[in-house]
């Protein structure tokens, strides 16, 4: 250790370290258990992604033989001279802890001229994306340390092992676990060492790489092209609690709409407004529940944003209207490529308000994407966020009620944008460089902004690029996916790291987007997404098309059966959304999340929870009718059969075709919805409630379903317990009064029992 001098003093919420070089670092105290480390002359700058603000809170900053000890009543933060930091938890256990040795290249013993070779071949060679690095952070790795989060990454639950960049990109290819990057870029990391959770939040927008342990198992490490270093370091007693403090930090998801739930249905390729009434009617009259239809790019007039093909759609505000009458929303796409042609009044409108990035040359910036030349309009000015928003008027006024944002990495088909364009950043010139990452975020949070104006109902937004904290304004989705059995195994350990990294509301395409699906592939994937929170069939032109009754009654059978089960778990997914905004736990959960002191969990891929009641473990491999489960500890009820199961082992069980496996863990209750076609305005009369195990209670929230009033108290909230052969229902709060259930029905195993609202209070009228 170095014997130089170090200084440390406590200035209001921050620990201001000086070392011999005459450089500063910042420990920002924003609680207990979330610690900012960045320069001190870096503690003023915006975050995009953080919206939490430092708390009131007591912490210690001491100085001994040489090292600076900063304490909270959670974390215990080590400097040294040498400017390494090492982390402990309350107890002094290492949590997070600085390499001190030599890093390890990975040797791939390739020459130019034979890397060379290989790209002629058709091979792509390995790209150095760290090389470029301007900071890096290496922390040691222990051995039986596990990684989660970043986002929708692809590849396993647990990342240790492999290497990871953050760079939104559009990349269409079958996606597999040696993508390095997708859309979004969420650097947000959990480990767990020992057991002991923690979580690392690397807030700079610019590109960034991690690697967990790929070039040398005694470290991971962590880089950016551009400073500053900037993270933030996040404890809490379980994995669960630091899950919940990250979503302190961003922003939790907000509550939707009861509609944007159910099921929803979309294909790039119908092809004019007699096809997607037919659409509507054919879910109809196939007995499918349905509560969404998606208009894709070739609604438009030549791809041109915010226009209808008039040829195709000759009247889009009646084809809204007759669909809305059938109990469809529409969802229309919007690109952020603006086609450079005078004459066309978004780009004239534009130009006049110039509204669009620029060369640094001063002219705008021009690329291509689907409808030819187009220029992107510069999300991060303010200026420009309004108008965009008021372009939104378009749709909102003809009655669409949900935005998809797509293409916003941004994409461009005529070869990267230069990373010197001009962009803005919260009004202050900037450039591409940084400000790519946050393009999709920008964008979102200006059609979240315009949707709330213009409809004063809770925006449903859906964007495939963000940023951390881009879930304070839009559901996402994995991308463009392909009808593989790969796939399909990755959709789990995608969508719950994405719920764990802040997206509690994400989905991704059911049956694949890309290539052809089958019977076999589509009939288990609406299986396995029974619980996604966003719940969306797609899938490309030219390919196979997915409406259900294009399969055969079999097929299409088993299809109606999950959307109706779909239905009846509602109430209880919408209790999770409350949840989530008020706590920042997620919706769907891999099973490290509730049980991380069991190893037997941490590498598993197939199988998610639900909230605390629920245990799916969905058949994602071709062919299979049975499969070994394992169930955590405790005691769990085998969803169909009511059969009693010990937990703390795995089991064999039976899965064919028509057969998702699905458990409730004992002690534990969930809402049951009736049964419905699609979800309107109007609030249920009736709730049951099932039971699993011999007693539980339950905490259930109600509101409207569509708008903001339950922000001014206009909601309820029900206490049901059931305890030795009794069922009781308590009215915690009655400020919905319209939504009151009149009757509800607990029920467990062979047991029901109704409750009858009689002057304010739920009185049990029978028993079964």
């Amino acid at each position: 250790m170095s014997e130089k001098p170090l200084a440390a003093l406590k200035n209001q919420n921050v620990a201001e370290i000086t070392f011999a070089d005459h450089t500063r670092l910042a420990l920002q105290v924003f609680s207990d258990t979330i610690i900012r480390v960045c320069p001190i002359d870096a503690l003023a700058n915006p975050s995009y992604a953080v919206v939490a603000k430092p708390q009131p809170t007591h912490f210690t900053v001491q100085v001994e033989a040489g090292v600076a000890a900063i304490s909270t009543a959670a974390l215990h933060v080590k400097v040294y001279p040498d400017h390494h930091m090492d982390v402990y938890d309350q107890n002094d256990r290492p949590l997070i802890m600085d390499y001190r040795g030599q890093r390890q290249p990975l040797n791939r013993d390739l020459a130019a001229d034979e890397t060379s070779l290989l790209e002629e071949e058709g091979h792509a060679g390995h790209e150095a994306v760290n090389a470029a690095a301007a900071l890096t952070l290496i922390k040691q790795l222990d051995p039986d340390e596990v990684f989660y989060g970043l986002g929708d990454k692809t590849g396993f639950m647990n990342k240790r092992g492999y290497e990871y960049e953050n760079w939104n990109t559009d990349d269409p290819a079958p996606q597999m676990e040696n993508f390095t990057r997708l859309y979004k870029s969420i650097p947000v990391l959990y480990g767990l060492r020992q057991g002991r959770p923690y979580g690392l939040f690397f807030d700079n927008p610019y590109r960034s790489h991690v690697d967990l342990g790929k070039e040398s198992p005694d470290y991971y490490a962590y880089s950016v092209v551009h400073g500053p270093l900037n993270y933030y370091i996040i404890g809490g007693h379980r994995l669960a609690d630091v899950v919940a403090n990250y979503a302190h930090l961003t922003g939790t998801v907000p509550l939707p709409q009861r509609w944007t739930l159910g099921y929803q249905h979309s294909r790039y390729g119908y092809q004019d407004a007699p096809e997607i009434n037919q659409i509507a009617d054919d879910f109809r009259q196939h007995d499918l529940p349905c509560d969404a239809l998606y208009f894709d790019i070739d609604y438009m007039h030549g791809y041109r944003v915010f226009t209808w093909d008039s040829a195709r759609y000759p009247d889009p505000e009646m084809l809204i209207t007759q669909l809305h009458k059938k109990g469809f929303k529409a969802v229309t796409i919007i690109d952020p490529g603006v086609k450079r042609e005078p004459g066309y009044p978004i780009y004239d409108d534009g130009k006049k308000h110039q509204v669009f990035v620029k060369t640094p040359a001063g002219k705008d910036y021009v690329n291509r994407v689907w409808p030819g030349h187009t220029v992107y309009p510069d999300f991060g000015s303010t200026k420009t966020r309004q108008w965009w928003g008021q372009c939104h008027t378009a749709l909102t006024q003809i009655g669409v009620d949900g935005i998809w944002n797509d293409m916003n990495e941004p994409a461009a088909f005529d070869g990267p944008i230069p990373d010197d364009t001009v962009f803005s950043d919260n009004d202050k010139k900037s450039t591409h460089a940084k400000m790519h990452n946050l393009y999709g975020h920008n964008m979102s949070h200006a059609t979240y902004a315009a949707l709330k104006e213009q409809t004063g109902r809770r925006p449903f937004v859906i964007t495939r690029a963000a940023y951390a904290g881009t879930q304070r304004y839009a559901t996402v989705w994995t991308g463009d996916n392909h009808s593989l059995w790969a796939h399909l195994q990755m959709m789990i350990p995608q969508l719950c790291n994405l719920s764990m990294s802040g997206f509690s509301f994400a989905g991704t395409d059911l049956g694949g987007f890309g290539s052809d699906t089958t019977p076999e592939l589509l009939t288990r994937w609406i299986e396995a997404g029974l619980f996604s929170p966003l719940f969306r069939n797609h899938s490309a032109l030219g390919t196979r098309r997915q409406e259900p009754w294009l399969f055969g009654e079999s097929t299409l059978a088993i299809y109606r059966k999950y959307l109706r089960l779909r239905y009846r778990f509602i109430p209880y997914l919408y209790d999770l959304f409350a949840l989530a905004q008020s706590t920042g736990r997620p919706v769907m959960r891999p099973l490290v999340y509730g049980f991380d002191q069991d190893r037997q969990v941490y590498d598993i891929d197939d199988e998610y929870l639900i909230g605390d009641a629920l245990l799916a473990a969905p058949v994602v491999t071709k062919g299979k009718t049975s499969r070994l489960v394992y169930l955590p500890a405790g005691q769990w009820i085998d969803f169909w059969t009511g059969a009693v199961i010990a937990g703390g082992q795995e089991i064999q069980t039976a899965a064919p075709l028509d057969t998702l496996p699905l458990y409730g863990q004992a002690g534990t209750m969930i809402p049951w919805g009736p049964a419905h076609d699609f979800i309107t305005d109007e609030p249920d009369r009736a709730m049951s409630f099932k039971v699993f195990g011999d007693a539980a209670s339950y905490d259930h929230y109600q509101d409207n379903g569509y708008d903001f009033a339950y922000q001014k108290g206009e909601f309820n909230q029900y206490h049901i317990t059931f305890a030795q052969g009794k069922a009781a229902v308590t009215l915690t709060k009655a400020g919905y009064p319209a939504g009151l259930y009149s009757r509800i029905t607990v029920t467990a195993g062979d047991q029901s029992f109704a409750l009858q609202l009689e002057n304010g209070k739920y009185q049990r009228i029978d028993k079964n």
